[in-house]
């Protein structure tokens, strides 16, 4: 392998790590941002629904 071949390839690799690891940077700021899932209240019934047909 060449000195260019070998210098390309170390940079192809660093490129797509720097890539990865923007990547997992804006996933754990993006997962702190989210907003706080909605609980139902607990008038609600959480079991299947009943219908009474007259």
């Amino acid at each position: 392998m060449t000195t260019k071949s070998a210098a390309s390839v170390l940079s192809a690799l660093l490129y797509a790590q720097g890539l990865l690891g923007f990547a997992a940077l804006a996933t754990v700021l993006f997962k702190e941002r989210a907003p706080t899932q909605i609980t139902a209240s607990a008038d609600i019934p959480s079991g299947p629904s009943v219908i009474v047909v007259r």
